[in-house]
């Protein structure tokens, strides 16, 4: 949940035992072609595409549901790289462009409506250069993801106006997403020298470490009633895995491929850690009963594919497969009414490497 969108490319093969570089094929809905619904998908009463072509993720709904904000660097709406854009929520994105709410310069990521519904919030790097920022994908041949220390967060408006700065601090802040009570925003940043998650009030005052164990904290999400996070997690244990974290990091750069579930107040106290599956599980978000998370991970594959979609209880108990897809399934996001998922996806994408977003009709 909520990096650049190169994601798409390295967290397909960022567990991978074995190099990989063919797309696989949609089998399940070769077998179906009339549905966008695996047969085993029990809890999708209907799904509609959004998006069709590029890489589009991370659309976090309005707090009236009325509309979502994603990022997406698809060509044909003549960007470089991740910019943000505003959909209404009933609409698809077949032949015609969204409207951008980023500045078009530099690369965003991580917006979230504000509890007014007319600003945004997100990170962009477009005060240190306009033009996108080199992405790496490989570190002496292991998968990385980039931690820009040029990224502040950013307060803009639906015209696109950026209206406030809330951080200024040196190194990466971003991953920025609000409280559910609009009081509060819960954001990763590199000011204590790691990757550590803060809170601060929606205005940018009073902000507060809630972490301090070495690794990469991040993609952290508020429960309905703002008392607890959610977030993911690396920790690197032996010396070795000590030093390849902190040269890394001193690159601006992390490894993405073995990283497991944290659960805190939203003060960082009584922190625990919620799975212990293996490999790579992200991009958390809670289920509206405030009882369960539900995830993508790549624990089950033995090549890196497939990231589905899972739900766990907050006791790390009755974990449940959700998605039954054969690429890639992650950022699932509840409305605030819990009546919709939205989430990305490679289904439906011809076989090739497009990531779409979908909306699901949510049932129990």
């Amino acid at each position: 949940m909520r990096l650049p969108l190169l994601v798409f490319v390295l967290i397909l093969t960022a567990s991978c035992k074995e190099s990989k570089t063919t797309p696989l094929p949609d089998t399940a809905l070769e077998k179906n072609p009339d549905s966008l619904i695996y047969p085993e998908e029990k809890y999708f009463a209907s799904i509609r595409q959004i998006t069709f072509g590029g890489d589009n993720a991370e659309a976090y709904w309005s707090f009236n549901d009325s509309m979502l904000v994603f990022q997406s660097n698809a060509e044909k709406w003549n960007v470089g790289c991740d910019q943000m854009f505003l959909m209404q929520a009933e609409e698809t994105f077949l032949d015609k462009t969204p409207p951008m709410l980023s500045t078009g310069k530099g690369r965003t990521t991580c917006a979230y409506f504000l509890p007014d519904d007319q600003h945004i919030v997100y990170a962009s790097t477009h005060l240190v250069d306009e033009e996108c920022p080199e992405a790496p994908l490989r570190k002496n041949g292991r998968y990385v993801w980039p931690i820009y220390n040029s990224y502040d967060i950013f307060t803009a408006d639906l015209e696109g106006n950026i209206t406030s700065q809330l951080t200024n601090e040196p190194g990466y802040d971003a991953e920025a997403t609000v409280s559910p009570q609009g009081d509060k925003i819960v954001f990763t940043s590199t000011r204590s020298g790691d990757l550590e998650l803060y809170t601060m009030n929606i205005d940018g005052t009073a902000v507060k470490q809630i972490t301090d164990e070495l690794g990469y904290d991040g993609g952290a999400f508020f429960s309905p009633d703002g008392t607890k996070i959610i977030y993911r997690a690396s920790r690197p244990i032996t010396p070795e895995e000590v030093k390849e974290y902190k040269d890394l990091l001193a690159q601006g750069l992390v490894q993405p491929t073995e990283m497991e579930l944290f659960i805190c107040n939203a003060d960082g106290s009584d922190l625990r850690q919620l799975t212990k599956l293996g490999n790579a599980n992200w991009s958390p978000f809670f289920h509206p009963s405030g009882e369960k998370i539900i995830f993508s991970s790549n624990f089950e594959a033995e090549r890196g594919f497939p990231f589905n979609l899972y739900m766990i209880d907050l006791d790390g108990k009755n974990l449940e497969r959700i998605t039954h897809g054969e690429t890639f399934d992650a950022f699932p996001v509840f409305s605030n009414d819990g009546m919709k998922l939205a989430f990305s996806s490679n289904r439906n994408n011809g076989g090739g490497r497009d990531t779409n977003l979908f909306i699901a009709e949510w049932k129990e």
